[in-house]
């Protein structure tokens, strides 16, 4: 079976990107609006993908009425927000924060998750999230209506009992992130696979 996508509508080839496109980590990003409400918000059309500066991106569509979202419009008027990622404790949440909420209402309010002030920027974080990057906008681009933006990270957070600060690495025993299938279906990672250092083959 196969597709030419301008044969498909733009939602099914979203089906088809998202159902096979996986896990896709989830970026939790936190922005502040105009009367300091947080507002909380799941993207996993996410990923970092430099570290020279580091940088991360994360689109965002339209709703389904066809209104921006607070996340856009509030990064629009600070230039900054946070990715947090998640875990498993907080994967409900992170799951319950994709509701349509009125801007007045923010989701960790609402959904009792703590903030912490960030360091460098004013949004707050996620106090419990595993992860933390402060960003500032990098780059903004336009895709048909489909926000792309690219964050500098300029703070990173860590979960003190996530971090191994001699060997700088995660405790993997430790950390349990959740990633994103399709629809509303997640993964653990867990089950994980190890492979043996790959070979060295030499040029003719």
């Amino acid at each position: 079976m196969d597709y030419a996508p301008h044969d498909l509508s733009p939602r099914e080839r979203y089906k088809v990107l998202t159902g096979f496109v996986l896990p896709r980590p989830i970026a939790w990003v936190t922005t502040i609006g105009p009367t300091g409400v947080v507002n909380a918000a799941p993207f996993s059309f996410f990923n970092v993908f430099c570290e020279d500066p580091p940088l991360c991106m994360f689109a965002s569509n339209l709703r389904p009425d066809g209104r921006v979202k607070d996340t856009v419009i509030n990064i629009e008027r600070t230039g900054v927000f946070v990715v947090n990622l998640t875990d498993e404790p907080l994967a409900r949440a992170m799951h319950d924060s994709s509701g349509d909420f009125p801007p007045e209402i923010g989701e960790p309010d609402y959904l009792g998750l703590k903030l912490a002030p960030s360091t460098k920027v004013v949004v707050p974080r996620l106090a419990d999230a595993p992860w933390a990057m402060e960003c500032k906008t990098w780059k903004r681009i336009d895709i048909n209506n489909r926000q792309l933006f690219m964050g500098e990270g300029i703070h990173f957070h860590i979960r003190d009992d996530l971090w191994d600060r001699d060997a700088m690495r995660v405790h993997m025993d430790r950390y349990h992130p959740v990633g994103r299938m399709f629809a509303d279906r997640y993964c653990r990672t867990d089950d994980r696979i190890e492979f043996p250092a790959a070979p060295v083959v030499a040029g003719t």
